[in-house]
């Protein structure tokens, strides 16, 4: 690959490559016989998509297989040692700072989001390895420890670096890095900053009304000079019209986000607010409410009024103060049993997980609270909110339990995959089926999160910077870890244990919908059937008895590593299916497949259309609600608008916000989307090339 495919204006580089080239021979293969004295069976298929280094980075030569699938008992014996010689050097040796042409799979704690050599403030909790923080482990990169605590790993120098240690054959295309850079230059805040006065009148912090909000995507933002000669020097000019869309005057401009494209205030309604828990950047959290009944231990769903699972000895009483007087006289006629039992009461419960940091979150710039909000399903299928609980702890301390306030409507209103991709490449050969059934949907996985690693989820950071748990965040997801459970992840069950669907014989996929117009679950119901019937259809061609399945000794050592490495913290659970039957494998790959692919693109790629337009989805509340008689009262009924963004984001961490979701939620340039592969012969096996 030339230097200069990135290096767009290194013109020595491109002058040195053309001479190389004309050298001669750069790269020498030998051919090795999968059979003694096989006599050929024609043409044979090779997939040699790796990165090859000088041969001086290596003690050892790269193997590649033909596109023949072999389960381990029926690898010819030639292979053998070369496929077992191959896992061993994807494992590594457990030492040494990996370098940019290693291809070492191997694990590690997310010990490396804190910089506590910067500052004691950077410093961060290792996430894994603990009882206190558990997660899923991150590909190792070896890096030394910092001076200041030995449990972390010291960090890149350069804070905007992209070179973080990934095995190679993980990293971004040529075209997806340079797709990425781009769009990243969009977020470096010192391109906007000298023109925010002009635009924004005499409050360069702030946001003056709605309308300058609007003037992001109608009008755009005027650059500097230097800043738009530096972009049109380091963009090729085939990126440049889709990445800064311009009049000529270089102007920033931002993609109309779809929450506002028809109509630009929609999103006030309370039949907005609702339909996006079903439909919007997050639809996988809502649940159905149930009455708990008598002697059940363990209900699936929630009581009314809502309980809690915080220590009431550490937390006091934490229990909802949501009453039937809130809500009885908006449900149709209904009483609350009756609505419960028809099943038209549901929740979305952040309360639990919010309230144990919101004294330390609230002791910064940030004042937030833990939330409970309850919506009731109206004749016309469509969700209503009822009433929103916003908790804080006692100011007397955390034991006296929480002060809570509800609000009901005005009468006139306005996700984990990375440790089976290191599980997969250290385990499973490439000639193993199952290693050709899941490493298409790792594409790019362990490289986005190395850069999240990087410039996003580390101490100071651009989603600490952005959204509301600040320093919180990383440590927050680990809490919610702890809840994790991987046969539940399955669309299914998870549906059922949310109580969005009950199980029914007679309806498509086994599942009713207790919500018909449930667009995640709708949708979602038909892949999932689609990933399952294909991966039933695949595994059966190999694996004819679940004895198959047992005596498979490298999809055991897989299956093995994955609990005990993978996912450490959470290896004695006993939901981990047993992988002793086909039925089991069929269904870990589904989940596996689904997580990859669909439940990730259902939480990312939705997130510009409906969180571009940032106050529809703010990342940060600066204030409390107002309360009555209160000066700050006043000033919010005399002009809301106003003093709702004086409440939410500020204008900076608003663009560089903005700047962040529109990367992520961009499709690459090369993306190979779910009945795709990126080799047409990525298989020799015919009936599996059918199936699929």
């Amino acid at each position: 690959m030339k230097k200069n495919v990135l290096d767009f204006n290194d013109f020595n580089a491109s002058v040195l490559d053309g001479f190389h080239e004309l050298l001669g021979q750069k790269v020498s293969f030998q051919l090795i016989s999968a059979v003694n004295g096989d006599p050929g069976q024609g043409r044979v298929h090779f997939i040699c998509n790796s990165w090859v280094y000088p041969a001086d980075k290596y003690g050892k030569d790269c193997v590649f297989f033909s596109n023949k699938t072999y389960l381990p008992s029926e690898t010819p014996v030639p292979l053998l040692k070369l496929r077992e010689k191959e896992l061993v050097d994807l494992r590594g040796d457990e030492t040494g700072e990996l370098q940019e042409w290693d291809r070492v799979y191997d694990y590690a704690y997310y010990n490396d989001l804190g910089d506590p050599d910067k500052n004691s403030k950077y410093a961060h909790p290792v996430l894994g390895g603990s009882s206190e923080y558990p997660y899923p482990r991150r590909g190792r990169t070896g890096r030394p420890p910092t001076k200041t605590d030995p449990n972390s790993e010291s960090r890149m120098k350069l804070l905007m670096s992209l070179n973080i240690y990934v095995p190679r054959d993980e990293r971004f295309g040529h075209l997806k890095l340079s797709d990425f850079l781009a769009y990243a230059l969009k977020s470096i805040s010192q391109f906007l900053k000298p023109e925010l006065e002009s635009l924004f009148d005499s409050t360069p912090n702030e946001f003056d009304s709605l309308h300058d909000v609007l003037k992001l995507y109608e009008g755009g933002i005027k650059l500097l000079e230097g800043a738009v000669k530096n972009i049109r020097d380091n963009i090729p000019a085939e990126m440049l019209k889709e990445v800064f869309p311009t009049d000529g005057e270089g102007l920033l401009k931002y993609p109309m986000p779809q929450v506002i494209k028809e109509n630009r205030s929609a999103w006030r309604t309370d039949e907005e607010f609702a339909r996006e828990m079903l439909a919007g950047v997050n639809p996988v959290n809502i649940g159905r409410l149930k009455v708990k009944l008598p002697f059940v231990l363990d209900s699936l769903f929630w009581e009314f009024p809502p309980t809690i699972k915080l220590d009431p000895e550490v937390y006091g009483d934490q229990n909802s103060t949501i009453a039937k007087e809130h809500t009885e006289n908006n449900i149709d006629g209904l009483t609350i049993e009756e609505a419960i039992k028809k099943n038209k009461l549901f929740i979305l419960d952040h309360h639990d997980d919010f309230m144990p940091y919101l004294r330390r979150i609230n002791s910064t710039s940030t004042k937030t609270y833990a939330c409970r909000t309850l919506l009731f399903l109206k004749n016309d299928g469509a969700l209503k909110p009822l009433a929103i609980e916003l908790s804080l702890p006692h100011p007397e301390g955390d034991q006296f339990g929480a002060i809570s306030k509800v609000y009901t409507p005005a009468e006139q209103g306005i996700e984990v995959i990375e440790p089976f991709v290191i599980a997969t490449n250290r385990q499973l050969s490439v000639l193993h089926p199952i290693y050709k059934l899941l490493q298409p949907h790792f594409h790019d996985t362990m490289n986005i999160n190395a850069f999240a690693q990087q410039i996003l989820i580390n101490g100071g950071g651009l989603l600490e910077l952005t959204v509301f748990p600040a320093k919180y965040s990383m440590e927050m997801s680990s809490v919610v870890y702890k809840d994790w459970d991987f046969p539940e992840q399955a669309l299914p069950a998870n549906l059922i244990k949310r109580g969005m669907a009950v199980k029914d014989s007679n309806s498509p996929h086994g599942l009713r919908l207790v919500i018909e117009d449930y667009p995640y679950a709708v949708d979602g119901l038909e892949i999932w059937s689609a990933i399952k019937s294909w991966v039933e259809d695949y595994c059966s061609f190999y694996y004819e008895t679940d004895s198959i399945v047992q005596k498979d000794a490298l999809l055991q050592s897989w299956w093995k590593e994955l609990r005990e490495k993978g996912h450490g913290d959470k290896k004695d659970e006993p939901w981990w299916p047993k992988m002793q039957t086909r039925e089991e494998l069929v269904e870990t790959c589904t989940i596996i497949i689904w997580i990859a692919s669909v439940l990730h693109a259902a939480v990312n790629f939705g997130q510009y259309p409906y969180a571009g337009y940032l106050p529809n989805w703010p990342t940060i509340s600066r204030r409390f609600m107002p309360e009555v008689g209160t000066p700050e009262y006043k000033e919010l009924k005399l002009d809301l608008d106003k003093v709702y963004l004086k409440t939410i984001t500020a204008q900076r961490p608003t663009l560089i916000g903005i700047s962040r979701i529109e990367i992520l939620s961009r499709h690459s340039t090369d993306e190979v989307y779910l009945g795709q592969r990126d080799t047409p012969e990525w298989t020799f096996d015919t009936k599996p090339l059918e199936a699929f």
